[in-house]
């Protein structure tokens, strides 16, 4: 079963990337592994496609350097860059094979892994980044050192130099990046994003336009021909926190389930999806019900990528 003509195969890379250091709350480490724990390998299988499981648990633990101090306002860089690096290779190698790369986080620094590792399979491919927040923010510009806030401004070669992340290649045009769902952008984030005219859906243009409209003029305006690759980066904290509550930075006023679902189903339909990041679920936070709730949403969602639809 293939879904995209860039796919060779019925092949799913599915990578857990169980990192938390690049935000400060315990706990969305063990997202990768309470999503595989629920069924997600063999939901995946149920629907004609082949799993190739890497945990990365072992991995992750190993490289955590013995100090970690903050360097250009960055936590814990030395980990994150090491983590991100080793993995970026993975995906890389996964993606160069022909297989659909399925990213489990995770904080949404592991997008210095995905987006890295796909676009050097796929240099000419776009990004759909869903997410409440740009995560655009310069090392400097960051109020909080954060380094989940962070990705885009490096994959996009906009950050200051950082002796940590100097292997991540300014892959990303900003003009094939594309934000759905925003709704919490620092200051810092809007002065970038309007300086180098990013398109940017918030959750007022989902609310002016609707979802379907919305995913149209963002694939007009990353792959307007419909012929390129579409990595999709989807952090679980785009929907609403009574859809998706088990998540480290919750902000009211996300996407519905539905408008969720729809974003994963359209970008799959156009036959052009390769790799997808499912992000955020913490399932330490709120209680055991909330928990249960986002890590379903994350394996529907995932499916969803990969050719699940209504009909």
């Amino acid at each position: 079963m293939t879904i995209s003509k860039f796919i060779k195969s019925n092949d799913v890379a599915v990578i857990g990337i169980p990192i938390n250091a690049g935000q400060p709350r315990q706990g969305v480490e063990k997202g990768p592994a309470k999503l595989i724990e629920f069924g997600l390998l063999n939901q995946l299988e149920e629907m004609g496609w082949k799993t190739h499981h890497t945990s990365n648990e072992a991995l992750v633990a190993k490289l955590k350097p013995k100090e970690d101090p903050d360097v250009m306002n960055l936590k814990q860089p030395k980990w994150v860059s090491a983590v991100t690096k080793t993995i970026s290779e993975q995906v890389r190698t996964h993606a160069m094979d022909g297989k659909f790369v399925l990213t489990l986080g995770g904080d949404h620094s592991l997008g210095l892994a995905s987006v890295s590792g796909v676009f050097a399979a796929y240099p000419d491919a776009c990004l759909i980044w869903v997410d409440a927040h740009s995560d655009i923010n310069t090392p400097a510009s960051s109020p909080s050192g954060n380094i989940h806030g962070c990705p885009i401004a490096f994959l996009t070669g906009i950050a200051e130099d950082h002796p940590d992340f100097r292997w991540v290649k300014p892959c990303l045009d900003a003009q094939r990046l594309v934000y759905i769902g925003l709704r919490d952008i620092d200051d810092g984030e809007k002065k970038i994003i309007k300086d180098k005219k990013i398109k940017a859906f918030s959750m007022h243009h989902v609310d002016k336009w609707g979802i379907g409209k919305v995913v149209d003029m963002a694939l007009d305006h990353v792959n307007p021909n419909r012929d390129l690759p579409i990595h999709l980066s989807f952090d679980v904290d785009a929907l609403d926190p009574s859809v998706a509550p088990s998540t480290g930075t919750p902000v009211r006023g996300g996407l519905t389930f539905r408008e969720g679902h729809y974003i994963c189903e359209t970008l799959a339909e156009t036959g052009l999806l390769v790799s997808t990041d499912i992000v955020e679920v913490n399932p330490d936070l709120v209680d055991e019900t909330a928990a249960f709730q986002t890590i379903q949403v994350g394996c529907s969602l995932a499916r969803c990528c990969l050719g699940e639809s209504l009909l």
